[in-house]
């Protein structure tokens, strides 16, 4: 057995039309030419393939053998393919990025997140999204390296990166401290300096930009982690007591697995957020999107 030819691209464009049309001579109109051009092309496709893809005489209407659907499947899949193809040369034309690296500080809220990735998804379905999630100044320390074309970072105190970053405020996420039900601190209204007697969960910082500093840390007894789903388990697990963004912790608090803390020295603060990039990387059409997306988002 000989093995099948290359089919052309106009010749499977010529066979999903008679298929959607109902027709050669439906398709012939659809796509402006003459009957027999459009038979040739079928002719030829069989030919490349091997293969009988209609039934001329089961029917006025030629029909699908079982070949000639197995192989429309795999046609559309490659039409799609091809659109998709020049639809990412067109935007490539028009200035548009071919990916976007994203780093997304771990406090910005969930749904913050989604919504403006499956807008992203939805407006830029050809640009490559690849996405980070760090925390403190490891945001930063990613966008300055240019590893991230844009980051959502936090307050300017804790991630500064000087003259080579602008920055658009997005928002803020407030951060409240929390301990399971039977931690001590949770049993009511504490007294000043209650906080520095029992174990916080602090969350550490990977990057160069803030190494060894300390952020909203009131106790003398720390836990260091470098993970916020790791943070909020031990929360829940009666292991200590720390701040926590509250939309993380909402539906803790209400069902009561966690416990909002009252304490003199701690008290509720909002965790400010901005988009950041390189000054000398203007951001195109894409990471612009994404920019207004956050920037519109209510916190």
């Amino acid at each position: 057995m000989s093995e099948p030819g290359t089919p052309t691209l106009d010749q499977l464009t010529v066979f999903l039309t008679i298929v959607e049309e109902g027709g050669f001579a439906a398709a012939a109109r659809r796509l402006n030419r003459a009957n027999s051009v459009i038979s040739y092309a079928i002719a030829n496709l069989e030919a490349q393939l091997g293969l009988a893809l209609f039934d001329r005489d089961a029917a006025k209407s030629p029909v699908l053998t079982e070949a000639g659907k197995a192989m429309l499947a795999r046609a559309r899949v490659i039409a799609g393919d091809v659109a998709a193809l020049r639809a990412q040369a067109k935007g490539l034309l028009q200035g548009l990025e071919a990916e976007v690296h994203l780093v997304l500080d771990v406090m910005l809220p969930t749904a913050r997140v989604v919504d403006a990735l499956r807008a992203f998804r939805e407006a830029f379905p050809t640009v490559t999204l690849r996405l980070h999630v760090e925390g403190l100044g490891a945001v930063t320390q990613m966008v300055l390296d240019r590893r991230a074309t844009l980051g959502v970072a936090g307050p300017l105190d804790v991630v500064n990166g000087g003259d080579e970053l602008d920055y658009i405020a997005v928002g803020a996420t407030l951060l409240i401290p929390v301990a399971a039900p039977g931690h001590p601190l949770a049993e009511g209204r504490n007294a000043p300096g209650a906080g520095r007697d029992h174990t916080q969960l602090v969350l550490t910082d990977r990057s160069r930009l803030t190494e060894g500093r300390d952020f909203a840390v009131a106790s003398a007894h720390t836990w260091r982690l470098a993970d916020l789903g790791a943070k909020h388990i031990l929360l829940k697990e009666g292991l200590g007591w720390g701040n926590m963004p509250e939309p993380m912790v909402r539906e803790d608090l209400e069902a009561g697995r966690l416990m909002r803390l009252e304490m003199a020295e701690v008290i509720g603060a909002h965790y400010t957020l901005h988009a950041i990039h390189r000054s000398d990387t203007p951001p195109g059409p894409a990471t612009a999107f994404l920019i207004e997306r956050f920037r519109n988002q209510p916190d």
